[in-house]
């Protein structure tokens, strides 16, 4: 079993150096590159997003040599030679998507990597998940078999390949799916930080991570000086300072009346500790569903309300059910059960998670939700695994983080040369989704990083007649994901 508790701010010593670089910057939320309010038209033929969620893979991990993308097969690592710090070039070698380390991820190990814009000490990060593990050494410096991720290059030479997306903040995958459903995790001030302004980074203390946490549950937090501190609020919403601004974009879908779910792993109590006893899989509102990954367990008003348990769905496969049935709705967040996730690690020493996103694509591409979709794939947070783009700016909310690939599926996408797929090389953040989904629907701005970061919309020509959309080969089909095991995983503690 993984360790749960957080233990990235051990690490801040050993990383002060680099905290200078995380408060830098002239305003709190630095303005991206681009057209900040590039937006669909009036005329927008979308009537459904569909966000796939899948875990700690950096860009140059999965593509780094596609062609024609920013990528790189060789990265810095910073070592010590006769008593002095250098920086040496080491090539990236291939490796199989199933791997038996999970590399450190926390923001220490950020921060430690990115060493202050020069790239150069992943090879410094831990070599496991916020542990006091030895350096990583050299197992960042790796790209997965293209083999071992057909459908993703697949549908990158069909579709969007966008390689200059960055994590919101340079932190795990608590806080970045706190950052897909809200654009931060800033709990007081978001848009015009003060000295007593906090943003939650890392994991809360224990599991699970929300208003389901045992009740000596803390966060950490850090504030606009970048100094992290584990004395953070209880990870429930209605426990945060100025609680009535944590919004998300859930607020805003239902407010214009907008349709959404979020769609979840369910694990049995027995297989999650702090979950109540009597919660189960059977769909009764159960006191925790069991994924670690449910951003919504956060929000106070949907775990205590009639949305937990039907906007908030499991298991994570009712997507498939939903578009077979004919019930997608306007929005939509997927998930992914841990062996399903590309997460590394695995106890399975699974390579699903090609096959699950496939299979989602592929149920979306061939009903008739085709011609009003776009279907985006990303990725959490980068893994440990190396990177060769410094992210572009850094802001007082821990962010940016580093690069992370991102696919965009929609008959609408813009094609590049012989009709075939797009490369983007627009710089985004998580923000740049929400704010198309915003622009989309007319719903306003939650007043985080949507309103700085540049939307997905330039990768879309709503003139254009819809192109056909060809079903992705994969390893697995659906039934695979449809008959497979919910009840004993836990999910995903970094």
């Amino acid at each position: 079993m993984k360790n749960p508790k957080s233990q990235c701010w051990i690490f801040l010593l050993a990383a002060g150096w680099a905290l200078t670089a995380c408060a830098g910057g002239s305003s709190a939320l630095p303005r991206a590159l681009g057209n900040q309010q590039a937006g669909p038209p009036a005329t927008s033929p979308i009537a459904h997003v569909v966000l796939i969620v899948q875990e700690n893979r950096s860009f140059d991990n999965l593509f780094a040599t596609f062609p024609g993308a920013h990528g790189a097969t060789r990265g810095k690592e910073r070592v010590k030679k006769n008593g002095q710090w250098i920086d040496q070039w080491v090539t990236l070698k291939s490796s199989p998507l199933a791997v038996s380390y999970d590399l450190g991820h926390c923001r220490a190990a950020y921060l430690t990597a990115y060493d202050g814009g020069a790239m150069d000490g992943f090879n410094q990060e831990v070599a496991s998940a916020c542990s006091n593990a030895p350096p990583a050494g050299t197992k960042p410096y790796q790209y997965v078999e293209t083999s071992q991720i057909g459908p993703y290059w697949n549908i990158a030479k069909q579709w969007v390949l966008a390689d200059e997306l960055f994590q919101t903040q340079g932190s795990g995958s608590f806080t970045a799916h706190q950052d897909l459903i809200r654009g931060g995790t800033c709990i007081n001030a978001c848009s015009t930080p003060g000295p007593s302004t906090a943003t939650i980074v890392d994991n809360p203390t224990y599991w699970p991570w929300g208003c389901d946490a045992p009740s000596s549950v803390v966060t950490d937090t850090v504030d606009v000086s970048g100094n992290e501190k584990q004395n953070g609020p209880y990870p429930c919403s209605n426990k945060f300072p100025n609680y009535g601004q944590y919004t998300t974009l859930g607020t805003l879908l239902d407010g214009a009346g907008v349709s959404w779910k979020y769609y979840t792993p369910c694990f049995s109590s027995t297989a999650q500790p702090g979950c109540n006893p009597s919660s189960d899989c059977s769909g009764n509102l159960p006191n925790c569903n069991g994924s670690l990954l449910d951003a919504f367990d956060v929000i106070y008003p949907v775990r205590y309300g009639k949305e937990w348990g039907a906007n908030v769905s499991w298991p994570e496969t009712n997507i498939l059910s939903d578009i077979a049935k004919g019930r997608l709705p306007a929005v939509s967040w997927v998930i992914p059960a841990d062996a399903n996730s590309d997460h590394p690690n695995q106890p399975c020493k699974c390579d699903d998670g090609p096959s699950w996103v496939a299979s989602v694509v592929d149920a979306v591409g061939q009903s008739k939700y085709w011609n009003s979709s776009v279907v985006i794939v990303l990725w959490d947070d980068w893994g440990g695994f190396y990177d060769n783009a410094a992210p572009p700016f850094q802001d007082k909310f821990g962010g940016l983080g580093f690069r992370v690939p991102m696919l965009v599926i929609s008959p609408y996408d813009i094609a590049g040369s012989g009709s075939g797929g797009y490369i983007s090389h627009t710089q985004y953040e998580f923000g740049s989704i929400l704010a198309f989904i915003q622009h989309n629907w007319s719903l306003g701005s939650l007043g985080t990083t949507d309103g700085r970061a540049t939307s997905v919309a330039n990768v879309f020509n709503f003139k254009q007649s819809p192109r056909k959309f060809t079903k992705i080969p994969s390893k697995y089909a659906a039934r695979h994901f449809l008959t497979e095991n919910h009840s004993g995983q836990l999910g995903d503690p970094e």
